[in-house]
């Protein structure tokens, strides 16, 4: 299975952190937030990733340069301007294959583990579902006891960014840009969505304010965990 990270957007609730640098890069305990995927993506076996760019585009491509640092093997589908989530997927679809693939928010961190995902089956998507924070306390999504996924309902949950996709859900949609939500929805309502409710650790890390959180929590593990192994 291959894997797509979205990483064109342009930061701008960022700022003024990625007035410079792309928010990708951004540290989180002493390496750039998208490192972090990578390296998530190479313990569960997935050697190969797209990644979307588009904004300081060149530097997030010199940074990584073709990932094998990071046990992966990247492919760049680079986008004049951003094409949102869905234009994203429908430019890179040549790199990603026919096959179901995962997709993850470039701007989260999560525990989750890809190799939890269960096969689609029929479904378009199977979505990771996690509770709702502080700062989006009326969710997205609800989600059923058979494990479906609907646009209405409740109680709702909140979408992690993370997802299996088929790319079905995007091939016959014109190429340009364009927001995936509504075609997830449409699936919804047509019985074609699954989810699961990840209930450890996750981050929308969309502010300096939870950037400068997450990376003093990673940190603090670290130390632990460095202690712990001392002894």
């Amino acid at each position: 299975m291959k894997a797509m990270i979205l990483a064109a957007g342009l930061g701008t609730r960022m700022r003024p952190l990625t007035d410079r640098c792309p928010k990708p890069l951004l540290p989180v305990a002493g390496k750039p937030l998208i490192v972090h995927h990578l390296e998530r993506l190479a313990a569960a076996g997935i050697g190969e990733v797209v990644v979307n760019v588009s904004y300081r585009a060149e530097q997030i491509i010199d940074a990584l340069g073709d990932g094998s640092e990071f046990g992966v093997a990247i492919a760049w589908s680079q986008e004049e301007t951003p094409l949102e989530t869905g234009g994203g997927i429908r430019q890179a679809l040549p790199l990603l294959g026919e096959s179901p693939f995962l997709l993850v928010n470039g701007d989260i961190w999560c525990d989750f583990d890809p190799t939890n995902l269960p096969s689609l089956e029929d479904d378009f998507a199977h979505l990771i579902l996690v509770d709702n924070p502080d700062h989006h306390p009326r969710g997205d999504f609800h989600l059923t006891s058979a494990g479906r996924v609907l646009a209405q309902g409740q109680p709702r949950l909140t979408f992690a960014g993370i997802s299996l996709l088929d790319p079905a859900l995007v091939a016959d949609h014109e190429p340009g840009a364009f927001a995936l939500a509504p075609l997830l929805r449409q699936a919804m309502a047509n019985d074609r969505v699954g989810g699961s409710h990840h209930r450890g650790a996750w981050v929308d890390v969309g502010t300096p304010e939870r950037l400068a959180r997450l990376d003093q929590r990673l940190r603090s593990r670290q130390v632990i965990q460095s202690e712990w192994r001392r002894g």
